[in-house]
């Protein structure tokens, strides 16, 4: 609905240089180049300036890019609502899935939730995980999404405005390059991260999370905590990129391909479930019954 040039151009103006865009794109930097020179030559405007900084949006570069996040943003939207008039009247669960929300925990339950639940059908709904998409999908769930599968914690909920269902507890992991010396182990222990750089979640995000970084600052200060403000792709591949080490789950595991997620002897986890809308409908409230009704019988 929208030349993909748009696309490449905001993750540009996002990163501030080619390289890193190429590297969120998963293309080369000359493919990412070209696709800019191609787009300032079609519009006939310089968006970028070159400088040995890295790159600085002009006030043209600046114009477009506020309507251009806006242009994409209502045509994803539109393209979700002419979906849901088509399936209007049908009983669709919207699910939505990003790298670090995965469905496939609910897809293994679906199979007993349809035993529960024979007239109701599921859509998958990909979206990209950004802190601007994770406050208004979950703000607004029930609108364009009716469930996303992922860690939460009564802070997250109430920070979101939004429920969560919790289906099962999951362990605390550390997640490495694949040519990082840790990559070598299938369990860690805590005494593996001493001299290691360990990329938190800021303090406030969740009480889980901050139990572990106060037993770390207490009793591990041989390890290093760097904090981040957002999982998303670009914190994978930094973890990769930096050798770094990151708190994970193992649901995460297929997140990155040049990632090993590794279990570790410690006793922190965190809820993993279903967020859902504070008022949910009929058939959400349908298949959340159903899920808990599973967790039961497990």
């Amino acid at each position: 609905m929208y030349n993909p040039q748009i696309e490449t151009f905001i993750k540009v103006a996002d990163a501030g240089s080619f390289n890193k865009a190429a590297e969120e794109l998963y293309i080369t930097p000359t493919a990412v180049i070209k696709q800019i020179n191609l787009l300032e030559s079609s519009l006939d405007l310089v968006l970028f300036e070159r400088t040995h900084r890295g790159l600085i949006l002009t006030n043209a570069g600046k114009s477009l890019y506020q309507d251009a996040k806006y242009i994409i943003g209502y045509c994803k939207d539109s393209v979700v609502r002419a979906k849901n008039a088509m399936s209007e009247g049908e009983n669709i669960i919207r699910i939505g899935s990003s790298p670090t929300t995965p469905a496939q925990l609910l897809m293994q339950m679906w199979p007993k939730i349809q035993e529960q639940c024979p007239d109701i059908k599921f859509e998958i709904v990909p979206f990209e995980n950004t802190p601007e998409n994770a406050k208004e999908i979950l703000a607004n769930l029930g609108k364009n999404i009716d469930i996303i599968g992922g860690i939460f914690d009564d802070t997250m909920l109430k920070l979101r405005k939004c429920e969560g269902l919790q289906l099962s507890r999951e362990p605390f992991c550390c997640a490495v390059s694949i040519h990082h010396k840790l990559a070598q182990k299938d369990k860690l222990q805590i005494s593996d991260l001493y001299g290691e750089n360990l990329m938190l979640m800021h303090r406030g995000w969740s009480n889980y999370v901050d139990q572990l970084r106060d037993d770390i600052w207490q009793n591990h200060t041989q390890i290093h905590i760097v904090d981040f403000d957002f999982y998303n792709m670009s914190i994978f591949n930094r973890c990769e990129n930096t050798n770094d080490v990151l708190l994970a789950i193992l649901g995460w595991a297929n997140v990155h391909p040049l990632l090993k997620v590794i279990p570790v002897e410690w006793e922190y986890s965190i809820p993993y479930g279903l967020l859902h809308s504070m008022t949910p409908s009929e058939n959400v409230r349908r298949v959340l019954d159903a899920a808990k009704n599973i967790v039961k019988t497990k």
